[in-house]
C-alpha cells in the first residue's frame, strides 16, 4: 500500500483518513477560534473574497464540501442558492448546524420557504451524488487534508453539471521575497503554542501547519485540477500566495 502524507509524516491512506478525522473532531467546537488563530483573522476576508469569485446566484444548486461549520454555506446562501453543505466528518456537520440554528440561517432566501441549506456526511473521494447534481462545487481549506486529492478532483468533476464551476481555497505557497521566511516561522514555531495555550491542543495545530507545508505549491495544483479534466484553470494569489482560489470550469 502506498503511503500518503500526514502533516511531515508518511502513513498509510486508511490511517492519514482516522488521525485526520481524531484532528477535526477535536478541533470542531473551537474551529472558529483555530483559523482566527492560523491567520490573524484575515480568514474571513479571504472567504469574502472567495464567494465573490463565484458568483452565487439565486436558484442554483452548489456543493459546499468540507464546509462542516458552515462558514462557507452561509455566506452563498445570502444568494438564495441551495447549498448541501458536506463534510466527513459529523463533529464538524453538528457545529455547523447549531451555528445555522443560532442566526437563523437556512430558510430564509428561499423561494416559499424551501430550505436553503441542506447538511450531509460525505467523502471527497466517494460522494453519494448522481453525476451532473450541482452547478457549482466549493472547498475551503479542505482539500490537503483528503487523502486522495486525485480522487476528490475527479468526484468534484463528476457530480458538475456540463458549464458547472470549481472553486477551492487552500492555503498555499508565499512568493514574495523575505516575507515566506517570516511566514515559516510564524506559522512553525508560533501556531502551534498559541494552539497549546488557547485551545490546549498543540497537536493538532501543529499537523495543521504541516499539512499546509505538504500541499502542492500553486501550479502543481493547478496542474491537478487540469488532469482531472476542468477548463479555463485559473490561480489568484492572496497576500503573496499564502492562500490562493484555484477555479476551473467542466466543459
Amino acid at each position: 500500500m502506498d503511503k500518503v502524507s500526514y502533516g511531515f509524516a508518511e502513513v498509510d491512506p486508511p490511517e492519514k483518513t482516522r488521525r485526520v478525522g481524531e484532528v477535526f473532531a477535536n478541533v470542531a467546537p473551537r474551529y472558529d477560534l483555530m483559523n482566527d488563530l492560523m491567520s490573524a483573522g484575515m480568514h474571513r476576508l479571504w472567504k469574502n473574497q472567495f464567494v465573490s469569485r463565484l458568483r452565487p446566484r439565486r436558484g442554483e444548486t452548489i456543493l459546499d464540501m468540507a464546509g462542516g461549520t458552515g462558514d462557507i454555506a452561509f455566506r452563498i446562501a445570502r444568494s438564495g442558492a441551495t447549498v448541501t453543505v458536506a463534510d466527513i466528518n459529523p463533529h464538524m456537520l453538528e457545529v455547523g448546524r447549531q451555528r445555522a440554528a443560532k442566526r437563523g440561517i437556512g430558510r430564509d432566501g428561499g423561494r416559499d420557504g424551501a430550505e436553503t441549506l441542506r447538511w450531509a456526511e460525505e467523502n471527497a473521494e466517494a460522494l453519494s451524488f448522481p453525476a451532473n447534481s450541482f452547478d457549482a462545487y466549493t472547498i475551503a481549506f479542505g482539500i490537503r487534508n483528503v487523502t486522495h486529492i486525485d480522487k476528490a478532483l475527479a468526484e468534484a468533476h463528476r457530480v458538475l453539471r456540463i458549464g458547472g464551476r470549481f472553486f477551492c481555497l487552500e492555503f498555499s505557497t508565499p512568493t514574495w521575497p523575505g516575507f515566506a521566511t517570516v511566514y515559516d516561522r510564524y506559522s512553525m514555531q508560533v501556531v502551534p503554542k498559541i494552539g497549546k495555550a488557547v485551545a490546549r491542543d498543540e497537536a493538532s495545530y501543529r499537523y495543521l501547519v504541516e499539512s499546509i507545508r505538504r500541499f502542492p505549491d500553486m501550479q502543481a495544483f493547478k496542474a491537478m485540477i487540469e488532469k482531472a479534466g476542468f477548463g479555463r484553470v485559473a490561480v489568484e494569489p492572496i497576500l503573496g500566495g499564502v492562500v490562493a482560489i484555484h477555479s476551473g470550469w467542466k466543459i
